[in-house]
Parts: C-alpha cells; sequence; structure tokens
C-alpha cells in the first residue's frame, strides 16, 4: 500500500495548488481535511477548490455536507478512512490537505468516543457560558489549555462543548483526542506543515477577502443566513457569516462586516501557527512559498516513508 500525503497549513498558505500538483506528480486523489470546506453551501467564503481545480485532479470531502448539519471530527474520521482504504486500494496515492489540525490529528493518534453528556449537564454548561463567558473561558484555560489554544475567547459554542465534557467527564475534551487507536498507524503516511511569514499570510487573507467579495461571497452568505439556521450551527460561524449575518439584519456596515471576515481570518490562522507549533512539533516545516520546492520536498519525504 503507497503511505499517504498529510498536508496541514493556516489559511491562505497555498495548500490546494501544493495538493493537485503532488496528485499530478504521484497519481494520487486529494481528500478534505477543513472543516468548513465540508459544507455544500460554503463555497466562495471557505475559498474551496473551483470548478477548474476540481477538475484538474479527483478531489473528494469537498461541499457533501449540508449547513443544516453539525458535522464533527468523528464523522469527518470515518469518512476520510473510508476514502482513503478506497484510494489506496486503487493503487493512488490519498493526499489528504486542510487547516483543521484536529482532523489529521485525529487520523494519526486517533480520537475516542466521548461519553454521551446528560441533557442536564448539557444546559448547565451552556447556562454558565450565558450567563459568565469570561467565567466558563478562564476555567476551560485552567482545566484544558490545550483546547483553549484552537478555540475564541468568544466562541459560545465550543467553549460550552468544552465545558460540558469536563462537568460530565471529569477530563478535560483534549483528553479524548489521541487516547485511541489511529486511522494510520505509523510508517503509513508522510505529514507536512507549511510555513509562510505570518505577514505575508495575513496580507493573502485581505487580498483573498476583497478577491471573494467580488466573486458573490455575499450573495452566498445571504442564502445561508435566508435558510434560518441557528447561529451556533457551525456552518453559520464560518469566517465572515457572523458579520454577513449582522449586516443583514441592520447591526453592522458591510465595511465592518467585511473588515470583521479578513480580522476573524488572521486570528484564526494565528491560532492554525500556534497550533503547528505546539501540537505538531514532529511533522517537518516547509518555510519556503515555491511549489517546486514544496513539491519536491514531500516527494522525497513520502518516498523515504515508502521505502521504509
Amino acid at each position: 500500500m503507497r503511505p499517504a500525503i498529510l498536508i496541514h497549513g493556516p489559511t491562505a498558505s497555498g495548500k490546494t495548488k501544493l495538493a493537485i500538483a503532488l496528485a499530478h506528480r504521484l497519481d494520487g486523489e486529494i481528500v478534505n481535511a477543513d472543516a468548513m470546506q465540508c459544507y455544500r453551501d460554503l463555497s466562495i467564503l471557505t475559498a474551496r477548490p473551483d470548478a477548474e481545480e476540481l477538475a484538474a485532479a479527483p478531489h473528494h470531502l469537498f461541499g457533501h455536507v449540508d449547513a443544516s448539519v453539525r458535522h464533527s471530527t468523528g464523522d469527518w474520521s470515518r469518512e476520510a478512512a473510508a476514502e482513503i482504504t478506497r484510494i489506496s486500494a486503487a493503487g493512488k496515492v490519498p493526499i489528504v490537505v486542510g487547516g483543521t489540525g484536529l482532523y489529521l490529528t485525529a487520523l494519526t493518534e486517533g480520537l475516542s468516543e466521548i461519553p454521551a453528556i446528560d441533557d442536564r449537564l448539557r444546559r448547565e454548561a451552556r447556562d454558565r457560558v450565558a450567563n459568565d463567558l469570561p467565567g466558563a473561558w478562564a476555567e476551560i484555560q485552567a482545566r484544558d489549555p490545550i483546547t483553549a489554544q484552537r478555540i475564541e475567547a468568544g466562541d459560545r459554542q465550543r467553549i460550552a462543548r468544552a465545558l460540558e465534557v469536563l462537568l460530565a467527564t471529569g477530563h478535560p475534551l483534549s483528553h479524548f483526542h489521541g487516547a485511541a487507536t489511529p486511522i494510520l498507524p505509523a510508517g503509513s503516511w508522510a505529514g507536512v506543515t507549511l510555513t509562510p511569514p505570518r505577514e505575508t499570510i495575513y496580507g493573502r487573507i485581505d487580498a483573498r477577502v476583497d478577491a471573494m467579495m467580488k466573486a458573490g461571497a455575499l450573495d452566498e452568505a445571504r442564502a445561508l443566513w435566508a435558510r434560518g439556521l441557528e447561529r451556533d450551527c457551525p456552518s453559520m460561524r464560518a469566517h465572515g457569516m457572523p458579520g454577513f449575518c449582522d449586516y443583514f439584519e441592520g447591526r453592522m456596515s458591510l465595511e465592518d462586516a467585511v473588515e470583521r471576515c479578513k480580522r476573524d481570518t488572521r486570528r484564526y490562522a494565528k491560532r492554525q501557527m500556534t497550533w503547528i507549533a505546539h501540537q505538531f512539533t514532529l511533522w517537518p516545516r516547509i518555510p519556503s512559498e515555491r511549489l517546486d520546492v514544496r513539491t519536491r520536498v514531500i516527494a522525497d519525504l513520502w518516498e523515504e516513508v515508502g521505502a521504509g
């Protein structure tokens, strides 16, 4: 079986073009590992591969989930495992690429099932977040610093989730990550992280958001908003959606909504870079932005794993 390639990097780091180049070079197929790019309703806002890019190589798990679904890491792990198995069985190279670090960690370290949460404890966690968000956030930072690294201080949904797991199990949410048998055992994959300069990433994010607006991002956001989904649905928390919803409802100007989209995306990229620094310590880093360098480095690592 040919080893899988895993590519992680912050948003706007060039993962899509790299994955396509590798698919051409190594006869591979691409599997999405970005949580928001799974949602069918979000194409422009999530920078999902466009029609030309999708046609350039086989792509899987992009835009296959309805926006109303609370698609979990466990859901994605099962889907990705099936795709990787199918691609490998066909003699192709699975190229798993995306910015959701937890997805890749689930593949390589495992993801234990979290015990069912009692409704009473779930309500208690949400009430605590609603009544004292700073206090709930401080508790997560103190008791589950690993989880705290990948969520924002104002993310009520994820703070409540982390808190309800603490209340129900006595263990932090991060305790359940990597505590099971990995889907991809050691020796069956080669993983790398892309680490361009931070200011380069920030500049690309701002330019990307401007390009998204010209490409119809506002119409896409309006169509999703018009569905009337709960605001804590994962799809409704995609970068840009909170601000655009406020714009549609008269609470924010369009200019401010666009700036919020840029700001939130930059902050997310910063968290991704922190996640790479703390959780992907053994993965080789590729600071170069040249496509040929990236492709050559990954192909060489992949061949080493296969030879081993």
